[in-house]
């Protein structure tokens, strides 16, 4: 018998594809929540604690040799039990809010549409190394020459240079896309789809309003 996951109606995450604009609506929804005196977590994956975000370093700058697809998911999942346990559930048992950029939702995206590895494997990561899912889940949609815009200007502008995820070709970001809109599809109680093409402004203001239409649901 496959186990449930845990619902955590405070846990929050933002998902979506490379300059779609996360920072921002995740910078939104902290100050909505903190100015209703609420305490927020606001963290990241991978990453989060000083462990996960030593594997980030490896995940995304790499370190020499090619990654495998299925080190690359473990990685990501060692990385998540760890935040999980040290960052997640410690906020949400005290009460507080977490709104997490990127969540398992990531895995099934980049490396089972992305990567080609197996949904089902996924789902027993998930189950076993994380056993909670999101309360709330906001998409911000964006198509890939869009996003290849974005990034290439914050890019120019702060000197940073792409990491080995941001690198892939243009086919592996649309597999990405679908794979984050088939998994809105499937749990449509979960997750909103937030056009993220328009101005940060608009979009920041359609997150807020799916965060006020999902409280106005736990009351």
């Amino acid at each position: 018998m496959t186990a449930v996951l845990q619902r955590q109606p405070r846990l929050l995450s933002i998902e979506g594809g490379e300059g779609a604009g996360k920072s921002t609506v995740l910078s939104a929804l902290r100050d909505a929540l903190l100015a209703d005196g609420q305490e927020v977590v606001s963290t990241r994956e991978p990453g989060g604690t000083p462990l996960a975000e030593r594997i980030r370093e490896l995940l995304l700058g790499g370190t020499g040799e090619t990654v495998h697809p299925q080190t690359e998911l473990l990685l990501m999942f060692a990385s998540r039990a760890q935040h999980v346990r040290e960052v997640v559930l410690p906020a949400l048992q005290r009460g507080a809010w977490v709104i997490s950029d990127r969540f398992t939702d990531s895995s099934y995206a980049y490396q089972g549409a992305g990567r080609g590895l197996d949904e089902g494997y996924i789902a027993a990561l998930e189950q076993q190394a994380v056993g909670i899912e999101p309360g709330l889940t906001l998409l911000l949609d964006l198509g890939v020459a869009h996003g290849r815009e974005r990034t290439r200007g914050r890019d120019l502008l702060g000197g940073s240079v792409p990491d080995r995820i941001e690198r892939e070709r243009d086919s592996f970001f649309e597999r990405v896309r679908d794979g984050f809109l088939a998994r809105a599809a499937q749990h449509p109680d979960r997750f909103r789809v937030i056009d993220a093409s328009h101005d940060a402004a608009s979009v920041a203001a359609a997150a807020l309003a799916a965060l006020a239409d999902y409280l106005g649901t736990l009351r």
